[in-house]
Parts: C-alpha cells; structure tokens; sequence
C-alpha cells in the first residue's frame, strides 16, 4: 500500500497536513524550550566546566544507565524501560515523517533489519515499562500518590502506550522481517486493513505532537533538562558548601578582603544557572520527599515543592525577569520562612534524586541572605550565634574551661604533636559527650599513639554558624582555627563529631586547610583494631548502630565503626547511606521544635524496633537526640558512642587482671598485638 503520509485527505496531501501540526507542535516545544533556557541563563555564574572525565562517566552511568532511578527497583524498572525504549525508537521518526525515506535511502541495507529490530524492540519494551506503570498508578496505587491528581502522568502513558501500539500496525503494512521484527510479522498475518494502518499512523503521529506539546509544560521537560543538569552535576564532595567570594587561584577570599554587596540569595538571578535547572528537571517522582526527615515529621518543608517553587517562581514571573527587573515578590516569600529553617542538611533528598537536583544548597543560600542582611531568622539562633562570636562554642562556656574535662588523663595540651584530637564544643563542654573524649584518648593512647588536644585554643570549627547561614562568622572561626593549627604544624587530625569531621576535612581546604588528614575517631580505631593495638569487642548484649548523616551518607563512613564493635546484631530499617536523621543537623540543635514534630522520635522509634539492648553511635548529636527520642517512647535502650563500647572492654579487662594477680607484685601492662591479648 501507498505510505499514508503520501496519501491524499481531500483537499490536503499527507505531508501537508503532518507539516502543519507537526510545525505546530515542534515549534510550541521549541518556543518554550528556549523560554526556559532564558530563564535559566538569568543565572549567576557557576564554573561547572572542570572533570570531564568525571562527567562523562557520570552521565554514562546516571544518565545512560539510570543508577539512581534502579535504586527503585518497582517504579525504576518501569521508568527505565520507557526511557531505553524511547532512546531505541527516536531514530524510527526519522522514517515515520519521510515516508520511509531515511530506511530506503540513507540507511546502509548491512543495518536495515538490525536497525528494524533495534526500533521493535525499543517500542516492546516501552510498552511494557507503560503498561506497568499504568497499573501500579490505577490500581496499586502507591501512597505517595493517593489523593493527588495524576491526570497529567496518566495522560502521558496513555500516549506513550497509543505510540507503541500503533506502532506495529504500521510496521506490518511495510514487509516485516520474521528475524528481525517478530511482533510486527505477527500482526502482518492479521489481515489488518488499509484503512486501519492509515489510521494507525495518524494516531501515531498526533500523539508524538501532542507529547511535543506536552513535553515542555509538564514535568516531562526533564526530557530535556535531565542530560544537563546530570552532566553539570556538582563534583565537589556531597555537603561542601561554597565560601562567600573565591581568588584566582579557587581559595576563599579573606575576611580583611572580603568586598562583596549582598551574602546569599534573594533574588532568582542569585541563584546559579546551575542551580536553576534543577527546577526543569524535577520529573516529580518525590523520593526526596519520601526521604526528608522534615516532612516526614510533619514540617512545612518538601523538598521536592523547594524545587518546583523556584521554577513556577519563573514561569510566573518571566516577563519582568527576562527584562532584567527584580519581581515584588522574593524568592523567601515563594518558598516560605518555615520551609528553609526546617531543613537539618542531611542531604538524604540529594542522595535520593536521579536526576542530581541540588535541594539543600537553595536553603543554605536563602538562611546566608536572611541571616546576614535581612536579619529574618529564628530568633533562638541569637544565643548560640552570640556564644560563637563571644566563646567560639554555641554553649556560651568561656574558652578557659574547654580542656576542663582531660584533668588527670596525661596528655598534651597545646603542644604539637603527631595526632591532634580536635575534641569538638560537644565533648568539650557537654557532660555526656565528655565521656566520649575521655573514652577516645583512652583508646589512642592504649594504641600507644602521640595525641594532643588544643585546649583553650581550640574553637568551634564552625559547623553551626555556616548550616544556619552565618558564613561571616564560619569563616572568622575557619580561619582563627586554621591559623592556630598552621602554628603548631598540625598534619593530622581525629574528631570524634562527624559534623566536625565533615567541616575540617571537606570546608577547611578552601581556607587554606588542604594539606590536613581529617579521620574520624571510628576510621582510626577501626585501624588500630585490625593492626592490633586495639582489642577486639566480645559482646554480651545486642547492639544496633545508627549511621549519622554527616557520618555515613555524607562522610561515606559506613563499615568502620561497626567494625569496632564488631558488627551489629540487627540493622535499623533505614540503615547506611538510607539512614534516618536525629534531627540535629543543619543547626537545628540550636532551635527549638514543635513537640508533636519532632524527628528524633520517628528515628527513636525505628531503633526500639530492632528490639536490641544498645544503640552506638558514632555523633555528639546523635547520642543527645537518640537518647531523648527514646526517653519520649518509652523505650529502654543504652546509647553509647562506638568510643565508649571498645573503652569499656579494655577497662573491664583490665580490672579483671588486677583481680586476678592483686596478691601479686604488679609489673607493666600492655597490649601483645601478635598474642591479641595484655602481658
């Protein structure tokens, strides 16, 4: 039969009339393509043009093969097979709108049927990936998506599905190959009349365009948006916030240098064009939300409603942003004051995005601009600022006092040495976290290793004051901490708060700190038990352990302090880099927090779960906000820090020998690491 797009439909040629809606449609895509591309290049710079090789491999994994989106592994086969199938169809419109023309003339006759099979198989397994979809929307509903409208999805896959479908009809009116296009073979022996192919085609070719039209209107623009925004992802480690103004040489400006006219963001155009993609790229498949400890405890925040406010904030507004002008509304008022002080920066709903969106840094940014110039935050965040600024530790405890607790313990106090353990406000000033320092130098020194502390030299490192949006005051403590290591030629350092660990050893570098090995205390234990200076745990009890978020999903620090312990007897259900959040994080310690929202007691009861007699943790915060969640439920669980487990083994075992040889001269003890046992 002759090609339908060659066919005449009264007053028109087939060609005519897929050249009038097809220009319709492709020119309504491009238009508002190139919409959101102006809106996007409103943007501040963003130099994300450095690793091409990591980006490439980035994109051939995270992209091409969808690493993220498998992590689900119901909604993510389904969504994979839509999008393999769609990329193994797209040359197919080449055929489609030129009667064939690209098969029987350009194509190499070597790669016509391989071709053909390639284009079959691609629209099979879309259709599959569809079909699935289209169930599990109406019938196994998830619960994410009760009561929420999903007009716009469910007319998607009913395209997507009329594309496919129609597809093999049209197939079996061009000769198929039994080899290589099996299905459309099958329907060639039908007896499928002319006038149902004709009409196959049509249906195939206005749902194309209506995807055209749809594409850009809808979360489908992640089509487009989705190749960018993964191959512009942030190479720097996960957390890493930016300082205020950066050198030449990609060094943070110092602050008797510093001019800049306005801290963070307040503006659409303040964001970076990187930043701004992310708000196309959304496909609104809410893992995020599904992952953020916030909503889940009942906030004002969703993440993923972070990302479509700033987008609709610029469709809304796109008039007087392309001119250049500034919209009456601000980018806060969209987004909402309790929204960005309710994220604790665990950075769970990045971890958890397929498509590389950057959530967290929109929030920080937002707490630079209302902490600094607009003065728009919390109000008990006055207290542990002013104790920054006054003490260097938000407890407000004068420097003096921050060695108070190592009285008696031997140990080098502001003195160079090999290992500074940098004790951190916590352990320093906090009566249950001390125990943890004291524990942790107990373990160091029975390694046998040269330790120190810095005493009243010591400061916060800051962590508080840069997740609460305080950058001027973070860099004022970064750099007096930097200067104060620089003078003891401090190389290597030990913290015990992950929070600590994260900012020293990730943040510090832009202040001059590159050269500094940051361990975190179960990194180093872990390696003094394998080496054998360090006893391994014998349990008698049942202990889980809780990944704190700085610890494991953000410091990648996940086997090492359950190998302290020596693993755990039953895993929290969110676990390792899906762990949970205390709640602490992002400077929520320093604010206050409704009772009937409060997060660690979601977490608090996730770890009563697991019906064991002690949780470790391996966090200052955590311990705190561990301990109170289950206070709150009624659970009686021991928290104890990693530290404080191995310490107790060792001083038992040690009062042990002393009553085992008391009406014995003593002689010296130590650790026989070839014996693994004390002499």
């Amino acid at each position: 039969m002759e090609h339908p797009l060659l066919q005449t439909y009264g007053p028109l040629d087939g060609w005519m009339i897929l050249l009038i809606i097809g220009g319709i449609s492709v020119g309504f895509f491009l238009y508002q393509v190139q919409l959101a591309t102006r809106l996007v290049l409103r943007g501040s710079s963003d130099d994300r043009f450095d690793s091409w090789g990591q980006r490439i491999s980035e994109v051939l994994t995270g992209w091409l093969g969808q690493k993220k989106v498998l992590r689900d592994r119901i909604a993510g086969g389904m969504h994979v097979l839509m999008f393999w199938g769609f990329l193994m169809i797209s040359t197919d419109m080449l055929d489609l709108a030129t009667a064939n023309y690209f098969s029987d003339n350009i194509l190499p006759e070597l790669l016509n049927g391989p071709w053909n099979g390639i284009v079959e198989l691609g629209y099979l397994i879309a259709l599959i990936g569809c079909v699935a979809a289209l169930t599990r929307r109406l019938i196994f509903t998830p619960e994410k998506l009760k009561g929420k409208s999903q007009l716009e999805g469910n007319v998607i896959l009913l395209l997507i599905m009329t594309i496919t479908t129609t597809s093999f009809i049209v197939e079996s009116a061009e000769s198929p190959s039994a080899i290589w296009e099996p299905i459309g073979n099958w329907v060639a022996g039908q007896d499928i009349g002319e006038n149902v192919v004709v009409g196959a085609y049509w249906a195939h070719m206005v749902s194309i365009c209506t995807f055209f039209v749809l594409i850009p209107v809808s979360k489908h623009m992640h089509l487009v948006m989705a190749f960018p925004n993964v191959f512009f992802f942030d190479t720097e480690p996960m957390a890493k916030m930016r300082p205020l103004a950066v050198n030449d040489s990609g060094q943070a400006v110092p602050l008797e240098d510093l001019d800049i006219e306005s801290f963070g963001v307040s503006t659409f155009d303040q964001y970076t064009w990187r930043q701004l993609i992310d708000g196309w790229a959304c496909t609104t498949c809410a893992r995020c939300q599904d992952v953020c400890p916030a909503y889940e405890s009942g906030k004002a925040l969703n993440p993923m409603q972070i990302v479509h406010d700033v987008r609709n904030y610029a469709n809304d507004h796109a008039p007087i942003l392309l001119k250049g002008e500034q919209p009456e509304e601000t980018i806060l008022e969209r987004i909402g004051s309790e929204a960005v002080w309710a994220c604790t920066t665990c950075h769970a709903c990045v971890d958890a995005c397929p498509l590389y969106i950057e959530h967290v840094p929109k929030l920080t940014d937002l707490r630079r601009n209302a902490m600094m110039e607009t003065m728009e935050y919390p109000d008990e965040l006055n207290v542990a600022m002013g104790n920054l600024e006054s003490a260097s530790n938000p407890y407000g405890f004068g420097m003096h006092e921050r060695a108070d607790w190592a009285e008696g313990l031997d140990i080098k106090i502001g003195e160079p040495a090999e290992y500074i353990y940098f004790v951190g406000c916590a352990a320093s000033f906090d009566e249950r976290n001390q125990k943890v320092a004291r524990a942790t130098i107990g373990l160091l020194k029975e390694a046998g290793l040269d330790v120190g502390i810095l005493g009243m030299q010591e400061g916060c490192s800051g962590d508080p004051a840069r997740r609460a949006g305080n950058e001027y005051l973070f860099q004022m403590l970064a750099e007096t901490n930097m200067m104060t290591f620089q003078e003891l030629g401090v190389k290597r350092i030990i913290a015990s708060c992950p929070h600590c660990f994260h900012t020293l050893g990730k943040e510090y570098a832009d202040y001059g700190g590159a050269e500094l090995e940051v361990l975190h205390h179960s990194e180093i234990l872990a390696k003094l038990q394998e080496e054998g200076k360090l006893p391994d745990v014998s349990k008698e009890e049942s202990i889980t352990f809780h990944d704190p978020c700085y610890l494991g999903r953000i410091g990648g620090i996940i086997d090492e302090p359950r190998d302290i312990i020596g693993g755990v007897d039953v895993e929290i259900e969110r676990h390792g880099n899906d762990s949970f959040c205390c709640g602490a994080g992002g400077a929520q310690m320093w604010m206050e927090e409704d009772a009937d929202k409060r997060v660690n007691q979601i977490r608090a009861k996730e770890i009563a779960a697991t019906g064991c007699d002690t949780v470790a943790v391996g966090c200052p915060f955590c311990s705190i906000m561990v301990k109170d969640g289950l206070d709150s439920v009624g659970a009686e669980m021991d928290v104890m820090d990693v530290a404080e487990i191995l310490w107790e083994q060792i001083v038992a075992k040690d009062a042990e020998i002393h009553k085992k040889y008391r009406n014995k001269p003593r002689k010296a003890r130590f650790w026989n690491p070839r014996k693994g046992e004390f002499n």
